[in-house]
């Protein structure tokens, strides 16, 4: 399970960018990298082509690196560590696991879709 995830809010941690917030678009796992809506932008050159006589450029997102970046909670809309915690349930008589993200100060779940596990792992509890 992955610390970071396509769809959060993540602020970047270093650089000229250093406190910036913006989603992720794309996560690329074996390069370590994430790509973050409105940060980090170069330019393409483009060779002519048929479909750009002209050539050109254009502006892209370009990947920034995983320990650069810091996952914000929604709930308390702070950056903060990841911590990951797990629990096992049966339903239909199959155990499975199930893994959700908790911010490591608060121990506060990340995302909505944590805070439904973490519901799910507290009413397992008691």
């Amino acid at each position: 399970m992955e610390k970071v995830r396509k769809g959060d809010l993540v602020e970047v941690l270093g650089g000229v960018k250093a406190g910036s917030r913006g989603r992720v678009l794309t996560v690329l796992r074996d390069e370590d990298k994430v790509i973050v809506d409105g940060l980090n932008y170069r330019w393409k050159h483009l060779r002519r082509s048929q479909q750009n006589p002209q050539g050109g450029r254009v502006e892209k997102e370009a990947p920034v690196h995983i320990s650069n970046v810091m996952v914000v909670s929604e709930e308390t809309d702070k950056a903060q560590r990841v911590h990951i915690r797990s629990f096992v349930a049966e339903k239909g008589g199959r155990r499975r696991t199930y893994r959700y993200r908790v911010g490591a100060k608060d121990g506060k779940p990340i995302s909505a879709a944590d805070k439904e596990l973490a519901e799910q792992h507290a009413a397992l509890k008691g």
